[in-house]
């Protein structure tokens, strides 16, 4: 799913556009014991729970995809005929409406999902009369599809802290807890995807609140599919495939070169507002490296490690692969952060034998806040 299509739908989480009917959920103990289940019809909701429950989903529709937002794909052989499959489709069918299809979907996650605290599952079911739309993004009439999907949350619940609360019978304050209430979520998913603006039944869209969580059970468990590699583990193959392959060729110049050229990847595709996924294969970074005057024989290595990582054939999403954000210099007893978009300031060189870090300093330094004059 593209990033448009997402926000589609996370726009539908609003109390005057959304057509949720009721939200059901599953109250659960840390130990995996149900504490209660329930029925909540959304029309018959306050103001106010409208907008705290369509916040969390809200939240599960919401993050960096292939981070947070990771698109799951069914084999042919699972969406003909397999128990995940056929579940998934049995609650989106019947609007959630089925007790023994939602039950199951419960203990599937209780079953898959670790807490230290209690934690709820939301569910919620929604149908959406897709509109036609214009080349220029201007909303038409109605089209014929509608897009009938169901959205799943997983939030953990903590207690509140306790408060000097004012007790008006009373006319004086006492110490009162807050309750429990119910955090953002933790994993989620939606099915199935919206995929051109139209109903995939081969793909569902999983929600994960960090990059780098191991939700490994509870895919497999829900879908029984592979996932593709978390982000965070995905940055640090790669690093460790440059590294590895380019040996003594890996240089400051280099790797900055190489991050320069994927930002800006990044930067292009996010200014020309782009519906094609964003993507680099191992044979573009090759030619990045060619451009940054990596030999042929570092090259070639830098190929076979990064197939063998992450699969021959294999397209990542560059802001997989850097961090776009910062720029931090490390050695065993320095770290020097860099403004992102000037990692031309630092460099390495080499004086009577020894490397250095040479930083660019003609602004002025400073030294705990303390202007350095005689340093400038």
């Amino acid at each position: 799913m593209t990033n448009k299509e997402i926000g589609e739908l996370r726009r539908r989480m609003k109390p005057d556009r959304t057509n949720l009917t009721a939200v059901y959920g599953c109250y659960v103990a840390s130990s995996g014991e149900v504490l209660s289940t329930f029925r909540e019809p959304f029309g018959l909701m306050a103001e106010e729970d409208k907008e705290k429950y369509l916040a969390i989903f809200r939240r599960a529709l919401s993050g960096t995809p292939d981070k947070n937002l990771i698109d799951l794909s069914f084999t042919t052989k699972q969406v003909a005929d397999s128990d995940e499959h056929r579940l998934l489709m049995r609650l989106r069918e019947t609007a959630l409406d089925d007790e023994e299809a939602r039950q199951k979907l419960f203990q599937t996650i209780i079953g898959a999902v670790s807490f230290e605290e209690n934690f709820l599952i939301l569910l919620a079911h929604e149908r959406y009369d897709v509109p036609f739309k214009a080349k220029d993004g201007a909303k038409l009439d109605d089209g014929s599809e509608v897009f009938s999907y169901f959205v799943c949350a997983v939030c953990p619940v903590k207690p509140g802290k306790e408060l000097l609360s004012y007790i008006a019978e009373e006319k004086t304050f006492h110490n009162r807890s807050a309750g429990w209430a119910a955090g953002m979520p933790e994993a989620g998913f939606l099915f199935p995807a919206f995929d051109g603006r139209r109903t995939n039944l081969y793909n569902c869209l999983f929600y994960t609140h960090s990059s780098g969580a191991d939700n490994q059970a509870l895919i497999d468990a829900l879908f029984h599919v592979q996932p593709p590699m978390p982000a965070d583990e995905q940055r640090d193959t790669f690093g460790g495939v440059l590294r590895n392959a380019l040996d003594e060729e890996c240089s400051l110049a280099v790797v900055q070169q190489m991050r320069q050229e994927l930002k800006d990847r990044i930067d292009a595709w996010q200014e020309a507002k782009s519906d094609d996924p964003l993507v680099v294969s191992g044979d573009e970074l090759k030619d990045v490296l060619e451009s940054c005057g990596v030999s042929e024989d570092k090259r070639m290595q830098f190929g076979a490690q990064f197939d063998e990582s992450f699969g021959g054939g294999a397209v990542l999403n560059p802001r997989n692969l850097i961090d776009v954000k910062k720029c931090v210099v490390k050695t065993p007893d320095v770290s020097i952060t860099v403004n992102p978009d000037r990692p031309d300031l630092i460099e390495t060189r080499t004086l009577g034998g020894v490397r250095y870090l040479l930083i660019k300093a003609d602004e002025g330094v400073e030294l705990n806040g303390i202007d350095l004059a005689g340093e400038a």
